[in-house]
């Protein structure tokens, strides 16, 4: 009997929501994270398998307590909930957009990580998949980048969040590098999403990437820990 457990948060739309439908076909019980309860229950709906509707909101401390109080293990953590609010350049951009920005994509995932660690660690392969972007790559905003030209300053808030979030990854693989925990991020490219609407006509398909985060989440046991991978499962610089 397979009773694998999975979570990934931000699941009711977009990537979240093919990462959702790919986990639960490889046989996960799959813990559907969203802050919209009525969304969350359509995106299950629509998901073949075992699919179930966790409500959670990775900004509220309660709902980040009262989601973690409903899963006993874990075997895989997506964390994919993730605003990019504005294209905002760094001088133009005010404190309150760059602190809503880090609420969600920053310190929701230390607060959901650190809730569902204690479940995690309760399995025999935990796995956690930060969803990234290439955006935040350093090396890439200070040289060739397909996505953000050399010297384009755009996005300021949700660029720098996502290399927030890369150190983070990076933290949490030293930090549980002796527990079997794997931590990776995953840089997903640009999608056709609710968060690319910019860039529609040129982005790729949500599931492409969604592949990439499965790929990361069934990582062997002698598989990396601590990386930054595109969603075909090239190294991406830091």
């Amino acid at each position: 009997m397979n009773d694998r457990t999975a979570l990934v948060t931000g699941a009711n739309k977009g990537i979240g929501k093919h990462i959702a439908r790919l986990l639960a076909a490889e046989g996960f019980t799959v813990h559907v994270g969203s802050r919209d309860a009525d969304l969350g229950r359509r995106a299950v709906e629509e998901i073949d398998g075992d699919a179930r509707l966790l409500v959670l909101d990775v900004t509220d401390a309660d709902s980040i307590a009262g989601a973690a109080a409903q899963v006993d293990r874990l075997d895989v953590l997506v964390n994919n909930a993730g605003i990019s609010p504005t294209s905002t350049v760094p001088t133009e951009a005010g404190v309150e957009e760059f602190r809503r920005t880090y609420e969600t994509n920053v310190f929701g995932v230390l607060a959901v990580t650190n809730a569902f660690l204690p479940a995690l660690r309760r399995s025999p392969h935990p796995r956690v998949v930060n969803v990234s972007s290439g955006t935040g790559s350093l090396a890439w905003s200070t040289g060739p980048n397909p996505q953000f030209p050399h010297g384009s300053g755009g996005a300021a808030a949700y660029r720098s969040s996502k290399a927030a979030l890369n150190a983070l990854t990076v933290l949490y693989a030293l930090t549980l590098a002796d527990t079997g925990v794997k931590v990776n991020a995953l840089a997903p490219g640009l999608r056709a999403t609710d968060l690319n609407a910019r860039a529609a006509a040129a982005a790729g398909d949500p599931a492409e990437a969604a592949r990439g985060a499965v790929r990361l989440a069934l990582l062997p046991d002698d598989g990396p820990t601590g990386g930054f991978f595109s969603w075909d499962g090239t190294p991406v610089p830091w």
